[in-house]
């Protein structure tokens, strides 16, 4: 009499869940759910009975009087006489169907895929990612099994390793060149969130959305990648010559020694411009040796106003101080007169 009288019989059940909370086992321990009792289930919930490991009845949101009417799995389950009357035993497990967002994801180490234009590629990528309870008996046998709870956090590592997976993937069977990819985020979005999809729903989980904020490349093959851009911009060796001069140019006048440091950096964008002039230009034929200069000759004069005009043109681009410029301009004017 006195066991008897210790047992509580359970006649309210409910769960206020907490963020990130998936499921969790009503802890009965020896109690009785007693005959009539009320079941609360919130909305964005689902509750089941389970019998000896066993799915039984399923109860939505809304508010739930256990009876043998509205139990009949668990009934038939348990042998019993639809008219009965007493408390009765079973596991209790509340289901949360809410969508747990916020997530982020990112590869730990580089993902190697193979691109439809550049081979071989190791991706960085990383981004955020949410995902929800879709069918509840593979939830509850693959992952929550006999445990009393289960949160978002305990799941995470597991759900970003089929992510990665499911990258490698999405890229590598599209055909889709990288670059074109990653020029629009949301289609490589969409692409790999339908391989999470399928990956998640051995879970009884289903991927509600997939975002992916950054993709980038090893430093080797950007430096390359930048490289070409820089060669497609400028053109041809012409327009190269001349950037290279020009950053001559900014770098000597930038140095200690002012204007003669301005010569050195305007002699070595000379002899670069030769070089590759020479370079480019068709070997001469032995019949057509030019002939020696006279030793007499001496190159003319350049007129002092050309050189006053260029001087200018190198203050305007930052290349020579204003200072140094008048002290310059004072000196070719002097010859002058």
């Amino acid at each position: 009499m006195f066991d008897f009288l210790k047992k509580q019989f359970v006649d309210v059940i409910e769960w206020l869940e907490q963020p990130g909370e998936l499921a969790w086992r009503v802890p009965f321990q020896d109690q009785e759910i007693q005959h009539g009792a009320q079941l609360t289930v919130r909305e964005g919930q689902i509750a089941a009975f389970v019998n000896e490991g066993q799915l039984a009845d399923y109860f939505g949101p809304g508010l739930h009087t256990l009876e043998t009417a509205n139990l009949p799995i668990l009934t038939n389950l348990m042998n019993w006489d639809k008219a009965f009357k007493s408390p009765f035993k079973s596991d209790v497990v509340f289901f949360s169907l809410k969508e747990q967002a916020g997530l982020k994801w990112g590869t730990a180490q580089p993902v190697t895929v193979r691109d439809a234009e550049f081979g071989a590629l190791r991706l960085r990528a990383f981004g955020s990612y949410s995902f929800a309870i879709h069918e509840v008996p593979p939830f509850a046998a693959r992952v929550l099994g006999t445990l009393p709870s289960l949160a978002a956090t305990t799941l995470e590592p597991q759900l970003r390793a089929a992510i990665q997976t499911s990258l490698a993937a999405a890229l590598g069977s599209s055909g889709v060149p990288f670059l074109d990819l990653a020029a629009n985020q949301q289609a490589l979005s969409d692409r790999i969130k339908l391989e999470v999809d399928k990956a998640f729903a051995q879970w009884g989980l289903t991927c509600r959305s997939f975002y992916v904020e950054s993709v980038s490349l090893p430093d080797e093959v950007q430096a390359h990648l930048d490289k070409g851009s820089s060669m497609r911009v400028l053109g041809d060796l012409g327009n190269y010559t001349r950037f290279q001069a020009a950053e001559a140019l900014q770098t000597a006048a930038g140095a200690e020694g002012g204007l003669a440091g301005l010569g050195a950096g305007i002699g070595a964008a000379g002899v670069l411009g030769q070089a590759m002039a020479q370079g480019l230009s068709p070997a001469p034929t032995p019949t057509s040796a030019p002939a020696p200069a006279p030793a007499s000759a001496a190159a003319p004069e350049e007129d002092p106003i050309a050189v006053i005009e260029k001087l200018h043109r190198l203050v305007t681009v930052g290349a020579l101080s204003q200072q140094e410029f008048d002290a310059k301009k004072a000196e070719l004017l002097g010859r002058i007169r």
